[in-house]
């Protein structure tokens, strides 16, 4: 009997993972080809495409911006791949707008903060754990970002290393991508795909 009980909660597990995955269609919110679907400053030189990636340059007067989706989004999951190029970099993922999942060094704190969450007025709540071990410097690395509601969880390189609930997020909201102002660097974002739940 505990056999058959045990393949019974097995078959029910694996069906309920299966169904959790089936729920996720992703679907891409770079084409690789152009910035369609984003709103992109004027005059802009920040923000290029070039063999499907999306290169995130600085100028040279170092002034900062953000490129935002045209869509507004509720609960959803994110998927990306990033690449450090040259300098300081300082970018993120804005999640709904103001809240924003930071990749690279923190202007306010020095060091690194890829996947901890930024938030306006409270800096960095929470810190994300096993970066330094999991962080590509000089290859691609994958990002993964689950929104619901305004609890954020994000898996750097396939690993889940930080979850945090913000009081002050939004519901809905479009998402951005930030070149920071005030630094001399360059970004490569690719495969940028979203699944909304």
């Amino acid at each position: 009997m505990k056999p058959l009980r045990t393949l019974i909660c097995t078959v029910a597990f694996v069906a309920l993972s299966t169904a959790l995955v089936a729920q996720e269609k992703f679907e891409p919110i770079f084409n690789g080809k152009d910035l369609s679907g984003w709103k992109v400053p004027d005059n802009n030189i920040w923000y290029l495409v070039q063999d499907g990636i999306l290169q995130i340059r600085s100028s040279p007067d170092q002034k900062g911006s953000v490129i935002w989706t045209e869509k507004e989004y509720s609960n959803f999951v994110m998927e990306l791949e990033f690449k450090f190029i040259a300098g300081t970099v300082d970018s993120g993922v804005h999640v709904k707008c103001e809240d924003q999942i930071q990749i690279g060094i923190s202007g306010s704190l020095k060091r690194d903060m890829t996947a901890s969450p930024y938030i306006p007025g409270k800096g960095y709540p929470v810190e994300a754990e096993g970066v330094k071990e999991l962080l590509k410097m000089d290859d691609w690395n994958q990002m993964r970002i689950e929104v619901r509601g305004t609890e954020y969880a994000v898996s750097l390189n396939g690993k889940k290393v930080m979850t945090y609930k913000s009081d002050t997020g939004k519901e809905k909201g479009p998402i951005g991508l930030q070149l920071h102002g005030g630094k001399d660097m360059s970004i490569d974002y690719r495969n940028l795909k979203i699944s909304e739940l």
